[in-house]
């Protein structure tokens, strides 16, 4: 099975996550998707995001009705912060026989360069990217890597940042989450 591994706080989930994952379950040679729920990123303040498990269970909610797409919580049982080249090593040992490959935003790919061990992750594994509306048009050293598929997927200008500012706000972001995820937070009172 070849399983591509979307990785992120989901803080929160939101529509476009959803869209961009399922379009590359449903319009590539990957057989699911696995949101790979970040107990803390490198690149992002701890501070800011809800405890593990409650974006676990949002990312979990979100799913459910996808057959394709998976959550997983593989990142909270290893060392912080995660690098995800030792994530794809432990999912490689677990899963022996599935092949994993990672799904990227084009402005994530700007920077990959800066990843721990991204030569190791670019000679091993597959990425797919997904693309971003970006200002910046330098071109980026992984333009034509073999290892790299541009996905046509739909591209989506919607944040969690802007979702939680939104709520904070007191606006209606209902429309941006899945039904699931917008009934856990209102029960929740996140964000507010």
């Amino acid at each position: 099975m070849k399983v591509g591994l979307f990785f992120g706080t989901f803080n929160p989930i939101h529509v476009g996550h959803l869209t961009i994952a399922n379009h590359i379950a449903e319009y590539s040679d990957l057989d699911q998707v696995w949101f790979v729920v970040t107990p803390h990123s490198p690149f992002k303040k701890k501070n800011s995001l809800l405890e593990d498990n409650h974006r676990y269970q949002m990312v979990d909610r979100a799913t459910e009705n996808y057959s394709k797409l998976r959550v997983s919580d593989i990142e909270f049982k290893l060392p912080q912060p995660n690098y995800t080249i030792n994530t794809l090593m432990y999912l490689e040992e677990k899963y022996p026989k599935h092949e994993f490959a990672l799904i990227m935003g084009e402005d994530n790919l700007k920077s990959f360069h800066k990843w721990k061990n991204f030569e190791v992750i670019l000679e091993r594994y597959s990425i797919y990217v997904y693309p971003r509306i970006s200002r910046d048009t330098t071109k980026h050293k992984f333009e034509n890597h073999k290892k790299i598929t541009h996905v046509d997927a739909p591209i989506m200008e919607l944040s969690s940042t802007f979702i939680r500012q939104a709520i904070k706000e007191g606006k209606n972001v209902r429309p941006m989450l899945p039904e699931h995820v917008w009934n856990y937070l209102d029960e929740m009172n996140f964000y507010k």
